[in-house]
């Protein structure tokens, strides 16, 4: 059975994923800003019960 032959899918799946971490994981993240920390306190919404107008 040649789908059980690990010989060449998995050079192709080590170089796929080597591409992948090396070269377009950096380039996708340098695109990516995170949440700058904040030393402000955290505020809680003030929220109300609904009042159902059937109960």
């Amino acid at each position: 059975m040649p789908q059980l032959n690990p010989n060449p899918w998995f050079f192709i799946m080590l170089i796929s994923w080597m591409t992948y971490s090396m070269i377009i994981q950096p380039k996708i993240l340098s695109f990516l800003s995170t949440n700058q920390v904040s030393s402000k306190a955290p505020t809680i919404p003030n929220t109300k019960p609904w009042t159902w107008p059937w109960t």
